[in-house]
């Protein structure tokens, strides 16, 4: 029987436990270290009401239930089958070390930290994990491992579920009877149909005809989608025309959208909301604030709503686009102007939604790949009875300095949620903002 190989050492950041407070359960059978720079630097997060802050208590407060004297003396054992977790106060500055980073910033403290350790232990494999690529860059600098934390990451995006397909050479009638009373046939007759995914839309093809479909998992049929408008809005290519199916269908309670600039995804989700007014108690259109430069909200000139209307304008202009499809006079121009007034249509920041009942609410997060996956899960779990939800965003435009294509909470929705009754998805790719627009999306 071959040599049982050490447990790795992984010093934890900051950023990895404010993304993700029960992160440390994710190291299996290894070690794990909190250097003390990472718990001063906690202490600045505990009070507040944003996710961080949320994060920031969770986990001290997880630490404080394994607490004893061993944290700081060799550690204790996290639970069945892992490892130790351990606080290592700050120790004398190697040489070596204070060469390159003469300056005691949290950062570095927490760098030293693990080549510290690094030194002390020669026969484990010591690493650094980080959502700090900079931070990555300066453990490579001093002969450290480094690794991004990976645990909620989708691993290929290439693989990414994409909600459609086409199935093409098609028996014809098959596509005949599509458009023929009840407008649906049986899945069995198509070929690779075990593979079928709930709620997934296809283009079925057999020379020049062709249908849109979607698969219907509780009856087992394939069934026709018909394009149609919602409150003005009428689709303009099967993309848009498979996913107004989606935000239309009270059956299906979550929907995902993604797509890049232009593709529909906000106008689409707010004409649905509005043609299905009647089912809902509220419409909440909200989106995450990401401040520039990462600089909290604090320093833009102005009272709460000053500061707010730089990131809350792209949902008005939506709003304003579906108004001016109909005349001034037209009862549902003014429906709009009704329902804003009223606050059955509410335009905030995500954060501002907090505490607010989610019962019979028809809810629309865009820029949803600014959230992390904890922050989606948060949202959705807080869904009340006849609560539907639908998350927009293009997981390649992200403004959170700590996520990226893989690792987003949108990417993470689509991963997981594929193959469930409740949920359709739907990746838009055709621009249909302008040809100016769409050439820009694809050169620039």
């Amino acid at each position: 029987m071959p040599p049982r190989k050490p447990r790795k050492i992984f010093v934890i950041d900051t950023n990895v436990i404010l993304h993700d407070s029960s992160s440390i359960y994710k190291f299996e059978e290894h070690d794990i270290v909190i250097p003390i720079a990472v718990l001063e630097e906690l202490d600045q997060f505990k009070k507040g009401n944003d996710s961080l802050n949320f994060h920031a208590r969770q986990f001290v407060r997880g630490l404080d239930a394994l607490s004893g004297d061993k944290l700081f003396n060799g550690g204790v054992k996290i639970g069945k089958g892992m490892g130790n977790i351990s606080i290592r106060l700050d120790s004398e500055i190697d040489k070596e070390f204070s060469l390159s980073f003469p300056s005691q910033t949290p950062d570095h403290r927490i760098l030293h930290c693990a080549f510290a350790l690094n030194k002390a232990h020669p026969r484990r494999q010591v690493l650094l994990v980080t959502k700090d690529v900079n931070l990555r860059m300066k453990a490579k600098g001093v002969g450290l491992m480094s690794q991004d934390y990976v645990s909620d990451m989708v691993m290929d995006l290439d693989t990414l579920y994409t909600g459609r397909s086409v199935l093409e050479n098609v028996d014809e009638t098959l596509i005949d009877s599509l458009y023929q009373p009840p407008y649906e046939v049986p899945a069995e007759h198509f070929e690779g149909h075990e593979k079928f995914k709930p709620n997934e839309f296809f283009i079925v093809r057999c020379g020049r005809k062709s249908a849109l479909a979607v698969y219907d998992a509780t009856m087992e049929m394939m069934k026709r989608v018909d394009k149609f408008s919602s409150y003005g809005i009428t689709p303009r290519n099967s993309e848009q025309t498979f996913a107004m199916n989606a935000l239309t269908d009270p059956n299906i309670q979550l929907v995902s959208m993604c797509g890049k600039a232009g593709t529909g995804k906000t106008l689409l989700a707010l004409a649905a909301a509005l043609e299905k007014r009647k089912l809902y108690r509220q419409i909440y259109l909200a989106r995450p604030v990401v401040p520039l430069s990462n600089k909290d909200l604090g320093y833009l000139p102005g009272d709460i709503h000053s500061k707010l209307d730089p990131y809350m304008q792209p949902l008005f202009d939506n709003l304003g686009v579906i108004q001016n499809q109909f005349a001034e006079s037209d009862v549902k121009h003014r429906r709009i102007q009704e329902m804003l007034k009223e606050e059955k249509l509410v335009i905030s920041p995500l954060a501002y939604i907090r505490g607010r009942s989610l019962v019979n609410i028809f809810f629309i997060v865009d820029e949803a790949q600014n959230l992390t996956p904890h922050e989606i899960k948060t949202i959705i779990t807080r869904a009340g009875e006849g609560t539907k939800f639908v998350f927009t965003g293009d997981i390649y435009q992200i403004d959170h300095p700590y996520l990226d294509s893989r690792s987003n909470g949108l990417s993470y929705l689509i991963d997981k949620m594929k193959g469930q009754k409740l949920y359709a998805h739907v990746t838009l790719e055709k621009g249909e903002r302008s040809e100016l627009a769409e050439m820009a999306s694809d050169l620039l």
